[in-house]
């Protein structure tokens, strides 16, 4: 029998999940219900519920998810019980914020190179990792055996990175530049635009009274 299509929006759930389950271990609690979990996330429970079914019965009718093995199920189902390498192109105050954040370490995603077409930028160092160029990141990419490329470029370069990302047989990118990447259907492209997520925003603001 076929296994059921997991849609977008369930998988993109499962890291919110993951992150408040974290959050409960922290505080000592071993055992969390779909309602609480419901409450706190301002999910339905029932979502949640069904959600966690497409994966397995995690669950004990009456006591809820044991935290500490949801916890390891939602990371193996997420690939993150496995080291990930990931490549950072564009080496500017946002790439370097993103070398720098270690909460990667913890999930299993680790940067392990950047790249910038900038003559001042390589050789400098992120995060006890050198700036590379960009006519090194083919051979670099698979050499580390890197699975996920990270774009931090202007609009303008960006398309031409992904290209290099996919000759280098990268799996999948997280652009923030603000433009559609044209990649092959079996890659997979996430974007994360802060403009267009601010512009959005103001849609639920208050008219002001004139």
């Amino acid at each position: 029998m076929k296994p059921p299509k997991i849609s977008e929006a369930v998988v993109r759930r499962l890291p919110i999940y993951l992150r408040y389950l974290n959050e409960l271990r922290l505080r000592g609690v071993q055992t969390v219900s779909s309602q609480e979990l419901g409450q706190r996330l301002d999910l339905n429970p029932a979502q949640i519920r069904k959600d966690l079914a497409y994966f397995g019965d995690f669950g004990k009718k009456g006591i809820g998810y044991d935290v500490g093995y949801l916890i390891e199920k939602i990371r193996q189902i997420l690939k993150l019980d496995k080291l990930i390498h990931v490549a950072l192109v564009g080496a500017g105050n946002l790439g370097q914020a993103l070398c720098n954040y270690n909460a990667y370490l913890k999930d299993n995603m680790k940067i392990v190179a950047v790249f910038d077409a900038s003559e001042g930028k390589v050789g400098s160092s992120i995060n006890q990792l050198a700036v590379q160029p960009m006519n090194e990141l083919i051979d670099t990419v698979k050499r580390l055996g890197v699975r996920i490329g990270i774009i931090t470029v202007p609009a303008a370069e960006a398309q031409n990175v992904a290209n290099l990302f996919v000759e280098a047989g990268v799996e999948a990118i997280l652009s923030f530049a603000p433009i559609i990447l044209r990649v092959p259907n079996e890659l997979r492209v996430h974007y994360a635009d802060f403009t267009t997520e601010l512009q959005s925003l103001a849609f639920y603001l208050e008219e002001e009274a004139k």
